[in-house]
C-alpha cells in the first residue's frame, strides 16, 4: 500500500512519534510525504520515504495528483485545526481529492490509529483490486 504523511508544523513532532510507534507496519508498505515531514520521518525510523515539496511549495498538490490517477491508498495529515495555513485551498482540495476518490484520510492521530490497526489486519485488502481492475482496464 502506498500512504501519504503530512503534517503542520506544529504536529510535525506527533506524526514523528506515531511513525516511530507503528514502524513495522509502514515498513511493509510504501510511504511518501511531504518535505521536512519525510525528512524527519526518516531521521527519526529509519525508513524509506518518498519526499515531495513542503505543503506550502506544492507538496499537497503533488500527492494530491496521486490521489486523482488512484495512486496511493491512504492519507495520513496530521492537520493544525487552530492555526490558519496559508495554502488553505491546497489542503481542502487534498482532502476533496480523498473523498472523491474514495481514499482513506486521517487528520488526526485517533482517527489515524484506527486506519494502521486496519492496515495490520489487512482491511485495505479492497485497494489490490481497484488497482488490478485499473491495470486490466489500462491493458
Amino acid at each position: 500500500m502506498k500512504i501519504a504523511m503530512i503534517a503542520h508544523d506544529m504536529k510535525k513532532d506527533d506524526l514523528v512519534q506515531f511513525a516511530t510507534a507503528y514502524k513495522q507496519v509502514f515498513e511493509n508498505h510504501e510511504l511518501y510525504a511531504t518535505g521536512t515531514t519525510g525528512l524527519r520521518i526518516i531521521e527519526a525510523t529509519g525508513l524509506p520515504v518518498t519526499r515531495f515539496q513542503s505543503g506550502p511549495l506544492g507538496g499537497d498538490q503533488e500527492i494530491g495528483s496521486l490521489i486523482a490517477k488512484n495512486e496511493m491508498d491512504m492519507v495520513i495529515f496530521f492537520r493544525d485545526p487552530l492555526t490558519a495555513q496559508p495554502h488553505e485551498p491546497d489542503i481542502s482540495a487534498l482532502i476533496r481529492l480523498c473523498d472523491v476518490y474514495s481514499i482513506p484520510l486521517a487528520t488526526n492521530m485517533g482517527s489515524a490509529e484506527i486506519l494502521v490497526h486496519g492496515l495490520e489486519r489487512g482491511d485495505f485488502k479492497w485497494r489490490t483490486i481497484i488497482h488490478e481492475k485499473e491495470f486490466n482496464k489500462n491493458e
